[in-house]
């Protein structure tokens, strides 16, 4: 997929419940990274809060956009 044009990065996940795992997050309307992901469990009653890390990657094929971003583990939130 070409990322460039879609408009999204790589998510990496450090830490917390979903540790290790990555997602596809679109970029921001100012093409900046989100500072924050909200991600509902796939049980379902809950999501975890990430807060955007100081890892980035970049690759050319993104024209100055990173590829991927580190997000840390905040909390669980139970609706």
């Amino acid at each position: 997929m070409d990322t460039s044009t879609a408009g999204t990065y790589t998510a990496k996940l450090t830490d917390g419940p979903l540790e290790g795992k990555t997602i596809t997050v679109a970029f921001l309307d100012s093409g900046d990274p989100n500072p924050r992901l909200e991600i509902p469990a796939e049980s379902g009653g809950k999501h975890y809060v990430y807060s955007r890390g100081s890892g980035v990657e970049f690759d050319t094929e993104h024209a100055g956009r990173p590829s991927s971003v580190s997000y840390r583990f905040i909390e669980t939130v139970f609706d």
